[in-house]
């Protein structure tokens, strides 16, 4: 009994031990709270883990303790203690060892999912290649320190050998190493930092972040940009007081320094002496000095403080107002360069030919007319270009208009959209008179006038005009609005959304203003309106909380209770303009022929 107790208490310890190592295995990352219990695990199934028994150490009182440590004490105690502890059956020990391992599976499953969810958020190519460029620096680094440790050690014993009485040619080749040496070493403290210069190095693309659309960046940016521009703009105004002689007595010392300086061949000197006059007073500035010097008197505007909170209807003035003066910048240079382009392409050819025969000409009197009489030529013609002839064609434009070239010649080129204008124009006359002898020359009935005619050949985007929209074939656009205007027709008396609003181009005539719907071919939810049924038109805005005065026209006939908006139209002043005068001209016919 006493070998069978000892195997018993063995086994159990075994058993606890195993335990222990698996109860480590589960929690060694995170707290024993943090996970499911293995009763709450969502994977356990009822036959495996509906009958398990936590495992508990079994607590005995003092007295059975000192039975047990007691060897001589009974024996049936001792054999009663370790039947209750082994009383479970094999089955129930393994399937107690089967849950703690469904729990660490599952933690290792939970931890993958944290290292999946972990290698999406972090950009691991990214770092992986920073890592890899970090190791490479690193490495050239280490190949650097390690040449100059081997330069270093090769340097110091061939210093430190003690001087021996050797042959005469053993010193000789000792000298010229240390000399070679010491060359060597003042090479590369004075050269070595120029060579690393030139290493080659791959060239990195760096990506410029872009700021967030701000209203008070906007603001400060447009200030900077004009206290930026003042010093060329206060130049370019000086330059032309210069040249209108708005104060006579420095236009004619300027007039009589430039020419003298020309004559004696200083011009170069007199313009670089300029420049560092100029430093020299922005020194003098710099340093405190109040030093104004400038022909035409600077007027200095009131800066008005940066608001801090501004409303949406500020921002959105705001947005408009740089808007458009970005639009006006950019096609100011877009139509110089291109005027450009079509000067060397030749566009007009009778323009580019003059340029053509000028640059012949100086081309030749450079080869053969020496360098200076070209210089003195040029000075002189550019002086008296300035002072004089500009200052002559400026007061007479008619003048100007006839005999200065240069102007003509930068006048008369074309852009790009005069160029598109004059092609359609040539193609729609060309058009117009091939249909017109294609219609003269077929069988037409008499009485039928020329603008009848040239009024059958408009069409819409849908079909011919007067089809559309049901009208006499006289009926056509006016030269104004030949192409319609872009808007959108809102009928306030309807109340379903698809009649509510609706988008489309409209057309004035003689004497309708019509609109075609662009969603439907239709000619239903087209709109027709007789100018002389119009009670009242004018301006409209649809949004109030939107600056400005709008972008609509409202239109009241006796048929509509509220009045017809035409909203969202850009052109809308031009529009305005043409229905109103043609509305005026209508009702003033009529009058008179009823009177």
């Amino acid at each position: 009994r006493d070998s069978n107790r000892h195997v018993k208490v063995k086994q159990k310890s075994a058993v606890l031990n195993m335990l222990k190592k698996l109860d480590k295995i589960r929690f060694r990352g995170h707290k024993r709270d943090e996970f499911l219990d293995l009763a709450e695990s969502p994977n356990a199934s009822d036959t495996e883990c509906g009958d398990e028994i936590p495992v508990k150490i079994p607590r005995t009182s003092t007295r059975d303790n000192e039975e047990l440590r007691d060897p001589a004490g009974p024996g049936t105690i001792i054999m009663a203690s370790g039947v209750q502890d082994f009383n479970r059956t094999e089955s129930d020990r393994l399937n107690e060892i089967k849950g703690h391992l469904e729990i660490a599976l599952l933690e290792k499953h939970f931890l993958q999912e944290e290292l999946r969810k972990l290698r999406e958020e972090t950009n691991a190519e990214t770092l992986r290649q920073e890592l890899e460029k970090e190791r490479q620096r690193r490495l050239e680094l280490e190949q650097k320190v390690n040449e100059i440790l081997k330069a270093r050690t090769e340097e110091v014993p061939a210093t430190q050998q003690p001087a021996k009485p050797q042959s005469q040619a053993n010193g000789t080749d000792k000298r010229s190493h240390t000399v070679s040496s010491r060359l060597q070493k003042w090479f590369c403290d004075k050269f070595g930092e120029y060579v690393e210069d030139f290493r080659f190095q791959p060239e990195e693309n760096t990506v410029e972040t872009e700021e967030p659309l701000s209203a008070r960046r906007l603001t400060e940016n447009m200030r900077r940009l004009k206290r930026g521009a003042k010093p060329v703009t206060n130049f370019v105004k000086n330059l032309s007081a210069l040249s209108d002689w708005y104060s006579i007595y420095t236009s004619a010392i300027a007039f009589i320094i430039y020419m003298n300086a020309v004559w004696h061949g200083w011009a170069i000197p007199m313009f670089l002496f300029l420049a560092i006059l100029r430093l020299s007073l922005n020194y003098l500035i710099a340093r405190g000095w109040r030093i104004q010097w400038s022909i035409v008197p600077e007027v200095s505007e009131p800066m008005e403080p940066p608001k801090e909170d501004l409303t949406v209807s500020e921002k959105f003035q705001l947005v408009l107002d740089v808007a458009q003066k970005a639009q006006n910048l950019f096609g100011k240079m877009a139509d110089i360069l291109e005027k450009i382009k079509n000067l060397f392409m030749w566009v007009q050819p009778e323009i580019t030919q003059k340029l053509y025969i000028t640059l012949w000409a100086a081309f030749i009197a450079s080869c053969f007319l020496p360098y200076r009489i070209i210089g003195l030529a040029m000075g002189l013609y550019a002086g008296i270009k300035f002072f004089l002839i500009d200052f002559i064609f400026k007061r007479c434009p008619r003048l100007r208009a006839k005999y200065d070239t240069p102007y003509i010649i930068w006048t008369s080129l074309p852009t790009d959209p005069q160029l598109k204008e004059r092609s359609n124009a040539t193609v729609s006359r060309r058009l117009q008179t091939a249909a017109s002898r294609s219609y003269v020359g077929s069988s037409a009935p008499t009485g039928i006038s020329k603008d009848e005619d040239t009024s059958r050949f408009h069409t819409t985007k849908r079909g011919n005009f007067h089809e559309v929209f049901n009208l006499s074939e006289n009926e056509r656009p006016l030269a104004v609005c030949e192409n319609g205007w872009r808007c959108c027709l809102i009928n306030r008396d309807r109340k379903m959304p698809t009649d509510y609003i609706r988008n489309g181009v409209l057309y004035v005539t003689e004497n309708y203003l019509c609109f075609e719907s662009s969603k439907s071919g239709s000619s239903k939810r087209n709109k027709v309106i007789k100018l002389t049924d119009i009670t009242d038109i004018q301006k409209y805005k649809v949004l109030s909380v939107l600056p400005g005065s709008g972008m609509g026209i409202a239109v009241s006939t006796p048929s509509t209770q509220k009045p017809l908006v035409f909203g969202a139209m850009v052109h809308r002043d031009e529009a305005f303009e043409t229905i109103f005068n043609q509305y005026m001209k209508i009702t003033s016919a009529s009058s008179s022929s009823e009177s």
